[in-house]
């Protein structure tokens, strides 16, 4: 049985890119051939690794993968939710200041690009409700409600995966990465709780058969070589995120530091219709695993979690903010090489085991 392997976002952007963005607004007209230039030599790099699913590289998401959609939003200001990362810089969020609440861009349009040039499967990566609801301020906003203010997200959000879907994305991921940070900013866990049964509402609004499109992925954050949370307990989140109604989980596992008591989790609170895509390669880590060292965190995967339920990923996108370089378009693909050559020599191993 062949063990699937994925990749979650986002790819290091090229100097000509990142030069461009710097010297200019990310949303003029006349970078467009810039950013094409990058997503087709992503997806042509991407396919040279024999990954059987790529994605565009979220080279088309200006800034990064938490507010592509609202970039740019005239009804915001730039002091929202503060994200404090253990290298000790920070990213906000942008705070709504009045209603109504609309995307500025959804992300089937990246995929208008992106398979224009692929030969293989491509999965998109959108940001969930429970990351754009803390744009809505303490205080509640006059004349517009934060009951006003889940409706018109639910629907954009809504209004966004049916749009990726229907062009042809072979699976929608939505990012969750807050999840664990919520634990974090609450640790009696009703943050968690909320940001789940939000997602789960706007979940409610597909079918069984869409949901099965759908997956989430949770990470301890990964910029600049640091993380926001991977200090919480992997514990206080994987039960909650099992109850997510998607078909796949994305779940970071390389970087963990016991991977086996991660695993006896995951085993315990997934349940029959879950694929589990565990994470092999670190992103933020400099090593370049190799395709060994993957085969055998896949084998020990296998170990808790039924073959035909597993498959594999790397524990977060390789550059989920724009300006972060710390990790080369070079060093990204032969991670990635290394994942899909050792997620195949895992599946040898295995055979037909389920």
């Amino acid at each position: 049985m062949s063990i699937p392997t994925e990749p979650i976002g986002s790819i290091p952007r090229p100097p000509a890119l990142l030069e461009a963005i710097a010297a200019g607004d990310g949303q003029n007209r006349a970078l467009e051939p810039i950013f094409e230039a990058a997503i087709r030599d992503t997806v042509e790099r991407f396919e040279e690794t024999g990954s059987p699913v790529i994605t565009d590289g979220e080279q088309r998401k200006y800034h990064n993968f938490w507010t592509y959609s609202v970039d740019g939003l005239p009804n915001t200001a730039p002091d929202g939710f503060k994200i404090p990362f253990a290298a000790g810089h920070t990213r906000r969020m942008p705070r709504l200041t009045s209603g109504p609440f609309r995307y500025m861009r959804y992300a089937d349009s990246f995929l208008d690009v992106a398979l224009r040039y692929a030969h293989v499967p491509v999965k998109q990566a959108v940001i969930s409700p429970s990351a754009l609801s803390l744009m809505y301020p303490a205080e509640p906003i006059a004349g517009y409600s934060r009951e006003q203010f889940i409706d018109d997200l639910l629907s954009e959000h809504e209004r966004e995966i049916r749009g990726c879907l229907a062009k042809g994305a072979y699976k929608v991921q939505i990012d969750f990465t807050e999840g664990r940070f919520a634990v974090k900013v609450d640790p009696s866990g009703d943050l968690l709780h909320r940001f789940i049964d939000l997602n789960n509402l706007a979940l409610s609004r597909f079918s069984a058969e869409e949901r099965k499109r759908l997956g989430v992925h949770t990470c301890p954050g990964g910029d600049r070589d640091s993380t926001h949370s991977a200090d919480v307990d992997y514990a206080e989140l994987l039960p909650s995120l099992f109850e997510l109604r998607v078909g796949s989980f994305y779940i970071a596992l390389a970087g963990e530091k016991d991977r086996a008591r991660v695993l006896k989790i995951i085993r315990d609170y997934m349940k029959p219709e879950h694929r589990v895509f565990v994470g092999v390669v670190s992103p933020i880590n400099p090593h370049v695993e190799t395709p060994e060292e993957v085969r055998d965190r896949t084998l020990e995967a296998a170990e808790y979690i039924p073959v035909a339920q597993l498959g594999t990923t790397d524990d977060c996108g390789f550059s989920p903010f724009c300006d972060d370089t710390s990790t080369s378009r070079e060093t990204a693909f032969a991670k990635i090489r290394s994942r899909v050559v050792g997620t195949a020599l895992a599946s040898e191993e295995t055979g037909g085991r389920a």
